[in-house]
């Protein structure tokens, strides 16, 4: 777990840009405190802050290796874990391989040597890869297949930089041609509407991502030209195979397996805890390979938003020592800026704050923790997916019956019981269903954005992954949506980017490519089944976890932004940041501060559209307009914990 920065120069000038990867690589200094280093030829140069994990003394990057007739052949930056790297290793040591560390990073270069491209379908784990190949000149960069680990990039007539995190990039914007002013409304769009920046694209028009499940390949001066090797694919089915405990024993052993793997560390690994069923899972297995595990909480002080006692009865119940982490409402806005600046492209989710505090407590005590990211999508957990079921009644109509059902929910006064049943019976999915995570309606986003165009939609980003799903059932396609737009723009950015903040690791056991497996094969009734969710992940685990948690619905960690905007607690504060920022062009200030002036929580509730707004106008005040300047603390921690 690191940050990585390198550039592959388009006119083998790399020794010109080597003070430039130095200047910008202490912006990330979060992400790897313990060490740092650069390394360089003369096509490329490559700079790494580490945070030491496994092979503390040793793998040190940027790391170089080669085979006998070819010493150094090869130079890496990688930034994550590899969970197999034991197995890995081992199988190579037969293949004929020596090594010269015992780190997690060297059996990838190994194994690129070995197998190509094709590495990344050996590796079990998170990562962003960057390895440069200096006899075929060929850079390689990939993604986990998740998306776990983030990869930014951009080309210019410089050549190409690319790095874990995007303020790295925009360091180097002078030297390397980047506009670092320039915004790219329609990724603008997008997030207003959708809440997060949804891949490839950021918010600086220059500067892109690497997509999840993706490798590329980059020449000097030349393209980068990405492939996708993953591609999650859920067999229509409508029968599990073998009897229904056997499905839930495999489901139990995988996770076991991918806990067991997930704890491989040399330094102490804890866990997150909060009242769900995914976060008490991972901490109870977690339990078995470290008795002395220590879990985390966080939660506020107004009642109905802390999840506090559920997970201090579950830490209790399985026999953990629990940690707590209480955040006022002076100090959720007091940390806003920097977690923005930490961001690097806004998310609207609110849950970003009590998450960066509890991951600052972990920290003093840890330097690993387990958490329970990925459950939903892979298992059918959330509320939402068991809305094809209440309309599958729809299925049955007739087209033209079913167009006059349309109008006549359209046509029903607002409120009005049954209008939202016939609006939701008569959308087709690929028009009702856009993720997670939905802020605005056209009308409303029209209001917020004058310029907004109708040509740019979620469906830009949706109707892709919805093409690749054609035939499958709507729960599954839901799920699969999920996984491509709400899991990797929201839920993994903030885990990753909040975590990292604090040079912390964290660690997402469902996300293993073993559950993955596992999971994919579910039908519908062992996901969405007997008035619950995650129906078959809840059976496997029945003798795992507490009775109290097994069929209790997930809050994670919530937040009481509907009543702190309407109260003396934040309602002042958002309109300070309405009126003094200087979004004129993107944003009307008229309608978001009309709709602070309406918002009540119990009786028009517009906290998420609120807070969607607020957080990009932090982020536009910080890396647009240089108004604000985060707080930004150089925290020196013990490389051993």
């Amino acid at each position: 777990m690191c940050g990585l920065l390198g550039i592959l120069a388009a006119n083998s000038d790399a020794a010109e840009l080597v003070p430039v990867v130095e200047r910008a690589l202490p912006c990330m200094r979060h992400r790897g405190p313990d060490d740092a280093g650069t390394w360089h030829d003369e096509d490329a140069v490559f700079g790494f802050n580490r945070l030491s994990i496994i092979d503390i003394a040793h793998s040190h990057q940027p790391l170089q290796w080669g085979p006998e007739n070819q010493p150094n052949r090869y130079s890496m930056t990688f930034n994550g874990e590899i969970y197999n790297f034991v197995e890995l290793r081992e199988q190579l040591e037969k293949a004929g391989y020596a090594f010269n560390t015992s780190g997690d990073g060297e059996p990838i270069v190994v194994g690129f040597h070995h197998w190509g491209a094709d590495v990344v379908k050996y590796l079990r784990g998170m990562f962003g890869i960057a390895i440069w190949d200096s006899v075929e000149r060929k850079l390689f960069l990939a993604r986990d297949p998740f998306g776990i680990k983030p990869l930014y990039y951009a080309t210019t007539e410089r050549g190409t930089i690319f790095g874990s995190e995007k303020k790295s990039l925009l360091e180097a914007a002078p030297e390397m041609g980047i506009d670092a002013k320039k915004l790219n409304k329609r990724a603008l769009e997008h997030y207003v509407d959708l809440q997060y920046v949804p891949e490839p694209e950021s918010l600086h028009t220059d500067i892109v991502r690497l997509e999840s499940g993706c490798t590329a390949i980059v020449t000097p001066g030349g393209e980068v030209k990405q492939t996708r090797y993953f591609k999650p694919n859920f067999p229509i089915q409508q029968v599990a195979k073998g009897t229904e405990q056997d499905v839930f024993d495999r489901i139990a052993r995988a996770l076991e397996d991918s806990v067991e793997k997930h704890m491989r560390a040399d330094v102490t690994v804890g866990s997150f805890l909060s009242g769900g069923i995914d976060s008490t899972a991972i901490a109870t297995l977690a339990k078995r390979h470290n008795p002395n595990l220590l879990t985390f909480t966080t939660g506020f002080e107004r009642e109905g938003f802390s999840e506090v006692d559920v997970a201090a009865e579950s830490a209790a119940a399985i026999g953990v020592e629990h940690i707590v982490k209480v955040v006022s409402p002076e100090e959720f806005a007091g940390a806003i800026p920097k977690i923005m600046w930490y961001l690097d492209d806004p998310v609207a989710d609110p849950a970003l704050v009590p998450l960066y505090f509890v991951a600052a407590e972990a920290r003093k005590h840890v330097k690993v923790v387990l958490s329970g990211e990925g459950a939903d999508e892979l298992f059918g957990g959330y509320t939402i997916y068991k809305e094809p079921l209440s309309l599958k009644p729809f299925d049955k109509v007739p087209s033209p019956l079913l167009r006059g059902l349309a109008k006549v929910g359209e046509a029903l006064p607002e409120g009005m019981r049954g209008k939202s049943l016939l609006q939701r019976g008569t959308t087709p999915l690929e028009q009702r269903y856009y993720g997670n995570a939905r802020s605005f309606n056209f009308e409303q986003l029209q209001e917020v954005l004058p310029w907004a165009k109708q040509e740019w939609d979620h469906s830009d980003v949706t109707a892709p992954i919805y093409a690749q799903s054609e035939g499958w059932d709507p729960v599954t396609r839901m799920q699969h949506l999920d996984l491509f737009t709400w899991l990797r723009g929201d839920i993994l950015v903030k885990a990753d980017k909040i975590t990292m903040a604090n040079s912390l690791e964290l660690r997402v056991p469902f996300l293993d490519r073993v559950v993955f497996d596992v999971a994919q094969t579910l039908p519908v009734d062992m996901r969405v089944s007997h008035g619950t969710t995650k129906y078959a992940l809840r059976r496997a685990m029945e003798q795992i976890v507490p009775e109290h948690v097994l069929n209790r619905r997930k809050l994670g960690f919530p937040v009481p932004i509907r009543h702190w905007l309407a109260g003396d607690e934040l309602h002042g504060w958002a309109e300070d940041i309405i009126r003094e920022s200087q979004t004129d062009e993107f944003i009307n200030k008229d309608a978001v501060l009309k709709m602070l002036a309406e918002h009540h929580p119990t009786e028009r509730d517009h906290s998420r559209r609120l807070w969607t707004i607020l957080a990009f106008m932090v982020w536009h005040g910080i890396f647009i307009e240089d108004r604000i300047t985060p707080d930004i603390e150089q925290r020196d921690y013990p490389v051993e914990l």
